[in-house]
């Protein structure tokens, strides 16, 4: 199960890509927050058009959902070339790569989603590629074997990783452009449910806009999937329109609560809180706890805990704050009330 699919179910994955797809953006100048990132972005894909030189290799990274596949499509649009997408897990030999390479055209983008999981001798591919648009061919076995350089057609690698951390120094070094993209604002969450509302052509006020955007985790993914939930809901219990109350039984229907937390999110802080006194705890234990893999909750679930102070992740675990035991009406036990961690299945 690849990460962000964990995030939907898996009944519905085909109908949320084609949902996502028709909200997309297709220029900078639509793609709404990451301010710095756009400037940065709008400025390096001038100098390359008025060069008539293709962009340098970008590297995006940043929790899932906030949009590092859609700018890597805005940037392909932008330049106005074509646009060739994979994916690190799907290139398993050097063949793979080699022959998409060789296809691209002059400038084209060629988009590596999750580039942190390419094999290390795919890597190798890749580093004469970005630096020289060369690739080399190794031709016949043994102590015969010789290699051989093929010119490719000058392009622009745009990778996505959630990792930036498994990416080795010698790939990681050849990106020229390297933007990470942040956690939405309230106010820029408004602006995407408010806008994917109007292609819907959904009927909903602004407290409810408010509402959606809210329950986010900050995340344009999310609120997307969350306003597609609402809108479910308004159809079958309220005639089709949105206002605060109905966005609020929505919103409570699919399980989701004022801070965005799902099921998940509940089960992992409850857990460090009951069963491990608040923590420090490892995250293979809590891995273990909650039944729940490690990546995700590494890539999906704790950034965003940390960064509304629910989380602290520290040299010897992961610890709750303070705030979360007053979400959950509890009270912060001392060392000497906390109980001893009890066996997973007792």
């Amino acid at each position: 199960m690849e990460t962000e699919e964990r995030i939907m179910d898996s009944s519905h994955r085909e109908d949320e890509v084609t949902f996502e797809n028709s909200l997309r953006p297709r220029l900078l100048r639509d793609f709404i927050g990451q301010q710095k990132l756009k400037d940065s972005i709008k400025v390096s894909v001038e100098a390359a058009k008025q060069r008539r030189e293709a962009l340098d290799h970008v590297l995006l990274f940043g929790p899932p959902g906030l949009g590092k596949t859609t700018l890597a499509h805005i940037i392909s649009n932008e330049l106005n070339v074509n646009f060739r997408s994979t994916s690190g897990p799907a290139i398993e030999k050097r063949g793979d790569l080699a022959a998409i390479l060789t296809n691209l055209e002059e400038h084209d983008v060629l988009f590596i989603d999750e580039i942190h999981r390419l094999h290390p001798a795919i890597e190798e591919i890749l580093y004469p590629a970005m630096e020289d648009f060369q690739i080399d061919i190794m031709i016949g076995e043994g102590p015969g074997a010789r290699s051989i350089k093929i010119d490719i057609p000058q392009f622009t690698l745009v990778g996505a990783t959630t990792r930036t951390g498994l990416l080795s120094s010698p790939l990681r070094g050849r990106f020229g452009i390297v933007q990470r993209l942040d956690f939405y604002k309230l106010e820029s969450l408004s602006t995407i449910v408010r806008r994917s509302a109007e292609i819907l052509e959904v009927t909903i006020d602004e407290k409810s806009i408010s509402e959606v955007a809210r329950r986010s985790r900050g995340t344009p993914r999310v609120a997307n999937r969350l306003l597609r939930r609402v809108r479910d809901y308004a159809q079958v219990r309220a005639g089709g329109s949105i206002n605060h109350k109905v966005a609020c039984q929505g919103l409570d229907l699919a399980n989701v609560d004022r801070f965005g937390f799902d099921e998940i999110d509940r089960k992992l802080l409850l857990t460090i809180i009951e069963k491990f006194g608040g923590g420090p705890v490892g995250v293979n234990t809590i891995s273990a706890a909650i039944s729940e893999e490690k990546d995700a909750i590494e890539d999906i679930y704790e950034p965003y805990l940390i960064q509304i102070g629910f989380l602290n992740r520290t040299p010897r675990g992961r610890m709750v704050t303070p705030r979360a035991y007053d979400h959950f009406g509890l009270k912060p036990q001392t060392p000497s009330q906390s109980a001893p961690q009890k066996d997973l299945f007792s």
